[in-house]
């Protein structure tokens, strides 16, 4: 059996064709770029790189890329990363029945990100009729969480509308356990990238995590504030400087090292930008919003025997590693630390390989 990985980012599609028939194992590996001067399909197989140009139709690029794919594999079932299922889907299921209207009726929690996976489920749909598809959510690993992480500060009438912490990345969570032989009973996870959560995981379950009802909460993330105070939005609400629509945009689009910087919101370039103050507050705000939220963690678990690296700028950028746990280790000064990949794709293989198998 092989399931297809489609893995939904803002600017790139990853994804994954995994044999699942025994112990998993990547037969091609890739990337579609959305939104480079020229859109295409990248596949990977063993030494081998195929690179397929896409028609630069946005409408046309799912359709095209998904027809390129089943002809160069052979798939069996399709998996997709949806980033929020929203109160009515907790946990990774076979997409049925009514599934899809509820994935439908979470897209305003994560307006940026569940529409476009959407896409791609209905093109998946489309491509291979009646092949299994499967939704895993990010937000699966984290429930349930405890009442004391879940229920946020608002009247409590505020819960049966869906207003509470879900957490998120939970599918990376789920794969750094998944490559530990014997995890600590308490271990908080760093998940570093453009957008960027830590989770703190007691005897191999969530129990707290820094983003709350959306991705757009948490640390400081490329271009989201994170956790922010409310009278911010408040006053930019009441004084006219934005609509609710352009408040949207700010706080997805323009905040975070972005809008501190005022230059990139790419912590490469931004360790680049010598003799730029802003690019070296940025770069500061974020080890430290990162390392202020790996100890509100530890107070969660009641310590913390590990911490773990992982994202693109957790996996690759060493300084930011050593930035933030400058920061921890007056207050944790035998402080454990490691660094490991990100297996979104090879976790969401294996819930398809045993949703479909039931």
């Amino acid at each position: 059996m092989r399931v297809l990985t489609l893995n939904v980012g803002s600017s790139s599609i990853k994804f994954g064709v995994f044999d699942v028939s025994g112990a998993v194992e990547a037969v091609a590996e890739g990337e579609i770029d959305l939104h480079g001067a020229a859109r295409e399909l990248r596949l990977r197989e063993g030494d081998k790189e195929q690179v397929h140009a896409l028609v630069d139709d946005k409408a046309a690029v799912a359709p095209q890329a998904l027809d390129k794919l089943g002809k160069a594999q052979r798939i069996d079932a399709v998996a997709h990363r949806i980033v929020h299922g929203g109160r009515q889907l907790r946990q990774h299921c076979v997409i049925e029945g009514d599934v899809l209207h509820k994935i439908e009726a979470a897209a305003p929690f994560a307006p940026l990100h569940v529409p476009p996976a959407l896409d791609w489920v209905r093109h998946a749909m489309d491509t291979w009729p009646g092949m299994p598809q499967v939704a895993c959510f990010d937000t699966a690993f984290h429930y349930p969480l405890p009442e004391v992480s879940r229920v946020l500060p608002l009247p409590h009438e505020w819960l049966a509308k869906g207003v509470e912490r879900y957490g998120f990345h939970g599918l990376s969570c789920e794969s750094i356990l998944a490559q530990m032989d014997a995890p600590p009973e308490r271990l908080v996870i760093a998940h570093l990238g453009s957008g960027a959560s830590l989770t703190a995981v007691l005897r191999g379950k969530s129990i707290d995590t820094s983003m709350g009802m959306t991705p757009t909460g948490g640390i400081v993330m490329g271009t989201r504030p994170g956790d922010l105070d409310p009278g911010v939005l408040l006053f930019l609400l009441r004084e006219g400087h934005v609509s609710p629509s352009g408040l949207e945009e700010l706080l997805e689009h323009r905040s975070g090292l972005l809008g501190i910087s005022d230059l990139s919101a790419d912590v490469r370039e931004l360790a680049r930008a010598q003799g730029a103050p802003l690019a070296a507050l940025a770069l500061e705000q974020f080890a430290r919003s990162v390392a202020r939220e790996a100890a509100d963690m530890a107070v969660a678990l009641g310590g913390m025997e590990l911490l773990v690296f992982t994202g693109g700028i957790g996996e690759h950028d060493e300084a930011t590693r050593e930035r933030v746990i400058a920061h921890l280790q007056p207050c944790f000064p035998s402080l454990s630390t490691t660094v490991l990949p990100s297996r979104e794709n090879r976790a969401m293989a294996l819930h398809a390989a045993r949703l479909v198998a039931l």
